[in-house]
């Protein structure tokens, strides 16, 4: 192989461009040349393509965000969009493509794989929903914006003796939520894969209340619900004054933690080896502390399954 290509699609993820560091430096040591491919899967079939040396992906491993940019294409779950996307990289002798990105630019890995076009995944998602690797690139980060901004609303909440309802971002996995309940302390923690009763919720406050807890912190994954919704509940069961706070995006944003920055580099490096070694429609992740690989396939028809003991460490410790 001589030649390979580097996109990331989806939501960015800090981390993002330290995979892309690693990919390319690790190929240009075999002297293999890297082509970066911008604006994801749409910028593929436009041709958006330029050469990567190593200059090119230089002070970028402490940037949160991605130097390739990023998008999301209909157009590209078509056959007609792959076979244009396959036919630039052709133009250019690309014979290989790692995709940075979550479960929707997997699918166009393993579509182009499919097409005879070898490609490899590396997960990169803050969500932390990607069966096969224990981490996601991103994760870490996201998670340390959270609990810091945790942190930071459990001081005005103390010094108002009132209840705050925080979002968090978890369409489909509740990681961020979980992990930042435990860390941060929150009373209660609401995620997509455990049904929390309403009123146990309220029972908790109340039970704070009665040894004279004045102020609560309760996290809920974006997949559960509106937080407005869940502090208008809390607020006509309790008769209590409650705020809302929705992080957003500024969960995605942030110069990555070294966990990521090291998490990155192993597995852009580990692509590379995989496309090298002449494998394709294989993901790339992190299990027990080793960089393992996986079928691309088989990962896209697995269910993660969360840490759901932490669920009820979470439960135990906030009583």
């Amino acid at each position: 192989m001589k030649k390979i290509g580097v996109l990331t699609s989806g939501g960015d993820a800090p981390g993002m461009n330290a995979a892309i560091r690693a990919v390319t430096r690790k190929a240009l040591y075999h002297n293999i040349e890297v082509y970066g491919i911008y604006y994801g899967y749409q910028g593929l079939m436009d041709g958006s393509i330029k050469k990567l040396e190593l200059g090119s992906v230089g002070d970028i491993i402490q940037r949160g965000g991605t130097k390739l940019y990023s998008s999301r294409s209909e157009e590209f779950k078509t056959d007609e969009g792959q076979q244009k996307g396959i036919e630039q990289l052709k133009k250019l002798g690309i014979e290989g493509l790692v995709v940075i990105g979550g479960d929707g630019s997997f699918r166009g890995a393993k579509k182009l794989t499919e097409k005879g076009f070898p490609c490899i995944g590396v997960p990169g998602t803050i969500d932390n929903d990607i069966p096969g690797t224990d981490f996601t690139i991103g994760f870490d980060t996201a998670l340390n914006t959270v609990i810091e901004a945790v942190d930071k609303i459990r001081d005005t909440a103390t010094s108002h003796e009132r209840t705050y309802v925080v979002e968090v971002m978890g369409r489909d996995a509740g990681d961020l939520a979980l992990w930042a309940g435990v860390s941060a302390g929150a009373e209660s923690v609401l995620i997509p894969e455990k049904t929390e009763d309403f009123d146990d919720i309220v029972e908790r406050i109340k039970r704070g209340h009665e040894r004279g807890k004045r102020h609560s912190i309760i996290l809920v994954a974006e997949g559960v619900g509106s937080a407005v919704e869940y502090s208008e509940k809390i607020k006509k069961a309790m008769n209590m004054e409650t705020r809302v706070t929705v992080l957003g995006h500024t969960q995605r944003g942030g110069s990555p933690t070294a966990n990521d920055r090291v998490l990155a580099s192993r597995l852009g490096a580990k692509a590379v080896d995989l496309l090298i070694e002449g494998k394709g429609g294989r993901m790339v992740g992190i299990q027990n502390n080793q960089v393992v690989d996986h079928d691309i396939l088989e990962v896209l028809d697995a269910k993660r399954v969360p840490e759901l003991s932490m669920y009820q460490l979470s439960k135990e410790l906030s009583i």
